[in-house]
């Protein structure tokens, strides 16, 4: 931990305060204002799909501008598409609020890339270490975020309208902190020379990478797609919105808080085996979720499978790192970013529809396939791992 990592992880939990903010009432807004229930997870889609659309131009902005002045673009572009939010919920304007959520999606898709960026603050040897300590500053999301949303539901005259309000002030403060995070230059920023390396279409085509990218997405979409829908999966079990905010401040803790450990883990034991974990506690989330619909099994269900995606994504964030040299980093990373929004988008548009019309069950048993597939990646992982060595 240095001072540059310090404020790169306050970032992050900035961030997560935002999304886990969106996450608590985006679906909830957008049940009271669609115009067909099956539509009520467009505003959570659309923040999810727009950053899918921004990757490959936060990749071009990041090599043009560099780290800095980018990520504070994506945190103006925050603080606009918040006001809009805010508008359109009181203009009870359903398809201005998606579009805002749209244009939202830069500032993910920036975001995003903290976590690579906490890999040039430090030595090589403590890559892994980094990554986790800026996923760790999400804790902050965790408990900030579902009481920001609860604290503010009533502040202005349409419910929720005063918590994208409040987020507008959550990402200045990210403003004023990201201005005092020198990184260093990325190789080709301001159109200096550097050595082109290869096409993002050879970099997509490694064993290491595709199964980076499986990890990172299905366990990111598994993820979304339950905890999307919660809040509306409670409420359709009579339970109280207070509830719903403290099982995602539970299920964001999960995602977190291991991330103090999960690098030394990765470090110790090798990325296969916490990638494995990972997986099984997917697993137990899926069989914690069957077992009942009382806030305690909503509670259950959604803290292990914030432990699982914590070891799936930063395992597969680790070794996605292995995929690419220094000048291919904002293709790489801008391509392994797209899979995991594309995989978001798809389960946050089903996830609407799922729990609208088959219900919390239907959705629990439904991402057995996914996890099935992720199941055989790991496996060619260790395949590749007894031909060759550790990956």
């Amino acid at each position: 931990m240095n001072f540059r990592l310090a404020l790169l992880t306050l970032c992050q939990g900035l961030l997560m305060v935002n999304n886990v903010t969106f996450i608590a009432i985006n679906g909830l807004v957008g049940f009271a204002l669609a115009p067909v229930g099956w539509m009520a997870t467009l505003p959570v889609t659309g923040y999810v799909a727009g950053g899918a659309l921004a990757t490959g131009l936060v990749a071009r902005h990041q090599r043009r501008w560099g780290r800095q002045r980018t990520f504070q673009l994506g945190l103006l572009v925050a603080m606009a598409s918040a006001a809009v939010c805010a508008w359109a919920a009181l203009d009870r304007n359903f398809w201005l609020l998606v579009a805002a959520t749209v244009v939202a999606g830069y500032y993910n898709a920036n975001g995003s890339l903290y976590r690579f960026a906490a890999v040039e603050l430090v030595e090589p040897s403590f890559k892994e270490r980094a990554i986790s300590w800026v996923l760790a500053g999400g804790i902050l999301g965790g408990v900030v975020g579902p009481n920001l949303a609860a604290w503010t539901r009533d502040a202005m005259p349409q419910p929720f309208a005063g918590a994208y309000v409040a987020l507008i002030g959550i990402a200045l403060l990210s403003l004023l902190v990201m201005s005092r995070i020198p990184f260093p230059p990325l190789p080709g920023e301001g159109g200096t020379a550097v050595a082109a390396g290869r096409t993002t279409a050879e970099i997509v085509r490694q064993p290491v990478f595709i199964i980076a990218a499986a990890a990172c997405a299905i366990g990111y979409g598994v993820m979304n797609l339950l905890m999307a829908a919660t809040p509306i999966a409670m409420a359709q079990c009579s339970h109280p919105f207070s509830a719903a905010a403290l099982v995602l401040e539970w299920h964001v803790l999960g995602m977190f808080v291991p991330s103090f450990f999960t690098g030394r883990l990765i470090k110790r034991f090798g990325v296969l085996p916490i990638m494995t974990t990972g997986l099984l506690l997917n697993l137990a989330c899926v069989a914690f979720a069957l077992h009942g619909n009382d806030v305690m099994h909503f509670l259950g269900a959604l803290l292990v499978l914030g432990l699982g995606w914590n070891f799936l994504f930063i395992g597969g964030t680790t070794l996605a790192t292995t995929a690419w040299r220094p000048e291919e980093k904002t293709r790489g990373q801008a391509a392994i970013d797209f899979c995991v929004y594309a995989t978001m988008t798809l389960t946050s548009f089903s996830s609407g529809a799922l729990v609208t019309t088959g219900g919390w069950t239907a959705m629990n048993l439904g991402t057995l396939l996914p996890l099935a597939l992720l199941a055989g990646a790991l496996a060619w992982l260790a395949r590749l791992n007894r031909a060759r060595g550790p990956a």
